[in-house]
């Protein structure tokens, strides 16, 4: 048990999976880990880089009360296993598929809502998946071959101590993921810290280049956006980001969340989970 982070907060994350169904898919060697709760449309959340599901732990439980929640770590992230080389946007995109196909069993009317490099994969695997998908949300994610603001990261110590891979972890939430500090608080940072050592698949490079853009128009699906208006990857440009979603669905929304930072969905969580809702509720009534 940490001496730095409070039980409470360590409980409130166990708390939280243990509300869930696991289930295991095909991953390389091993398994792709998804955590699936409630019931109703499926809903898909697929997580940012350097993350697992716990980028969604202030969405799943309320989201849960419309949908069936499946929330995996993306494979060579989290608890998954290592993808087989080379890793490509296509290749991830295959292992997601089948474990949808095994999550949700053949389940049209899917509903997918990727954050960050998770939107970047989660464009391929609609793009795969065709007429299945409904509506696809992107959240904050980059891919799409436009300008994108350099944030200074810094990297883990090797031997690091504990307050040192917190501190390590407080800063590098500052720099990109949480836009206003007083809400960089004990559980960003524990999630922050717990995620980004586990990260074996190199999302950076995807989310440097067009892979997103490449797949937007091959997408059956209703495209969507919500971003946070103080996004470390995208401000002042959010223009572009809307531009290059209405350049292929003129009618897609594209909703900023004001003050939030690039981790929209936890730092505006509020305001973000009745905005899905709506989005992804739409989807479900337009065509069901």
């Amino acid at each position: 048990m940490s001496n730095l982070i409070s039980e409470e907060t360590v409980a409130f994350v166990q708390g939280v999976m243990a509300e869930a169904q696991r289930v295991e898919t095909p991953c390389g060697d091993g398994h792709m880990i998804w955590h699936v709760w409630g019931e109703g449309p499926p809903l898909a959340l697929l997580h940012g880089g350097y993350g697992s599901w716990t980028h969604w732990i202030r969405n799943v439980l309320p989201l849960s009360r419309t949908f069936t929640v499946a929330a995996p770590d993306l494979p060579g992230l989290g608890e998954s296993a290592a993808p087989p080389e080379p890793h490509t946007a296509e290749g991830l995109a295959d292992i997601i598929v089948e474990g949808l196909d095994i999550v949700f069993r053949g389940h049209n009317g899917l509903h997918i809502a990727g954050f960050s490099f998770g939107g970047v994969l989660g464009g391929h695997v609609a793009a795969q998946l065709g007429n299945r998908v409904r509506t696809f949300t992107i959240v904050g994610s980059n891919g799409l071959g436009l300008v994108r603001q350099p944030t200074e990261l810094r990297r883990l110590p090797k031997d690091a101590s504990e307050a040192e891979a917190l501190a390590v972890a407080r800063h590098n939430l500052s720099a990109l993921m949480i836009a206003d500090p007083a809400k960089i608080d004990e559980l960003a940072v524990y999630i922050q810290a717990q995620n980004a050592p586990r990260g074996r698949v190199k999302s950076r490079r995807f989310s440097r280049a067009d892979t997103l853009a490449r797949a937007l128009p091959l997408i059956k699906a209703r495209i969507d956006g919500i971003w946070g208006e103080r996004d470390a990857t995208a401000y002042p440009h959010l223009d572009d980001r809307a531009r290059a979603l209405r350049n292929v669905q003129p009618e897609a929304r594209f909703e900023v969340l004001p003050r939030a930072g690039h981790w929209v969905q936890y730092e505006a969580a509020d305001k973000f989970n009745p905005l899905l809702t709506d989005i992804a509720g739409r989807g479900t009534s337009a065509s069901g």
